[in-house]
């Protein structure tokens, strides 16, 4: 699809109403296009929702991006929301004539962004429990998203991503930003080249499955909208714990939101497990459940590959003749020779990226799909989610990666979808 087709601020430029929104913008030396700014009509508008935590990460960097333009902010905090508002006028007001700018819109309500036309994409970062039903309102708006792992709550509503995504012609960038890490992709091109020879064992480093928390009722801050903070999970009293983005506990923890460390952590360090064995948009057959040997979960591959949980610092992958571990900051192989691997032309050379945020800005551009396309996402976090599943009931699984069916365990077979509280469901 052409970019000029796809990109609503290319037609909103064009429009009276621009000189409104971004006039300050219009008669710069930035706005024509300096040498550390795109010009207006090349710049991707974004809406930023859920601005706390991870978010702010994002939006920081857009904030900084030459490539990018942040219209709006979106988040169930009003100080959250009014700050990073605040924080875009400020910044924008730098390169405005008059000395201000007041072109950042703050919204409670996601669907407010989605009713923009001026807004080419989003980035979400909210809690779990919210991202497939944000994205899939993303897409219908015909806008590009990129979305903070875990992809999802479950598993069903990971491959309605696939569909929604593909249907409406979307760039999709999942946020597990491994994959644009050289250290990762290294360590994955020596598995595919089996320069480690014929891989047999994978373990992968990460933390255990969220658990049912019950917490008293505490009193509600000021400015918080509790009710769509909860949004499509079960309705429960306010608890700071609940609301908390804090790592070491807080919502991650809580399976009403979240499938804990082995969603979160999981969706990184799993996803370079698939990286690695070449199975993206496919998985494992059968994951089995702790007994008195292993103390953990294992996933059984077609191919014969026993994957772990657990064994390792990162990811470490296991072959006939020799072992790569990789991990954030750093790399390790057995024999140390395979450090000094040079790929040939004849290589499998895996998709390189260097920078997470801008191959998906790139990507818009092009149209082309992005290093963790929803795709990816999705056949990852299936991973992750058969897992907890899994140690849920502690009963081995059989998967059918293909049908995307769990096989002759109805029990196990219910936890493929949440009831999720109306309205608030994808449509």
């Amino acid at each position: 699809m052409p970019e000029t087709s796809r990109l609503s601020r290319r037609r909103f430029l064009n429009g009276a109403a621009a000189a409104a929104i971004i006039g300050p913008y219009a008669i710069t030396s930035r706005a024509l296009g300096a040498a550390d700014k795109a010009a207006a009509s090349n710049r991707l508008t974004l809406a930023h929702i859920g601005i706390g935590n991870q978010g702010r990460g994002h939006f920081g960097s857009m904030l900084g991006n030459r490539d990018a333009q942040i219209l709006a902010v979106c988040d169930v905090r009003k100080n959250v929301r009014d700050e990073r508002s605040k924080m875009v006028d400020d910044r924008y007001a730098k390169d405005s004539p008059a000395g201000s700018y007041r072109g950042c819109a703050s919204y409670n309500d996601y669907r407010d962004v989605m009713a923009r036309d001026d807004i080419d994409a989003c980035v979400i970062a909210t809690p779990d429990h919210w991202h497939a039903i944000i994205s899939c309102a993303a897409a219908r708006a015909g806008k590009d998203i990129y979305q903070e792992k875990p992809l999802t709550l479950d598993i069903r509503e990971a491959w309605l991503l696939v569909d929604y995504m593909r249907r409406y012609g979307i760039v999709f960038q999942t946020g597990s930003q491994q994959r644009s890490d050289n250290r990762f992709r290294f360590a994955c091109e020596l598995v595919r080249n089996k320069y480690i020879g014929d891989l047999k064992t994978v373990h992968v480093g990460v933390g255990m499955p969220s658990e049912e928390k019950h917490l008293p009722e505490e009193p509600i801050p000021p400015g918080l909208d509790w009710e769509m903070w909860q949004g499509p999970a079960a309705w429960k009293p306010y608890n700071s714990e609940r609301a908390s983005g804090n790592y070491g506990g807080g919502w991650r923890r809580i399976r009403d939101y979240s499938g804990g460390m082995m969603t979160d952590w999981g969706a990184h360090h799993f996803d370079i497990a698939q990286w690695g064995m070449g199975m993206d948009g496919h998985g494992p057959v059968e994951v089995l459940a702790p007994d008195a040997e292993y103390k953990q979960i294992r996933y059984r591959y077609e191919s014969g590959v026993i994957m772990y949980h657990g064994g390792a610092n990162g990811v470490l992958f296991t072959g006939t003749d020799g072992k790569v571990e990789v991990n954030r900051g750093r790399i390790q192989t057995w024999p140390e020779s395979l450090m000094q691997v040079q790929l040939g032309t004849s290589d499998i050379h895996l998709y390189k990226s260097t920078n997470h945020r801008q191959d998906w800005l790139d990507c818009i551009k092009t149209r082309k799909r992005p290093i963790c396309d929803i795709l990816v996402g999705t056949s990852s976090i299936t991973v992750c989610h058969l897992g907890n599943i899994c140690y849920w009931l502690n009963r081995n699984i059989k998967w059918d990666p293909v049908k995307k069916e769990i096989l002759g365990n109805p029990e196990a077979g219910r936890w493929l979808d949440r009831p999720k509280r109306a309205p608030y469901r994808i449509a």
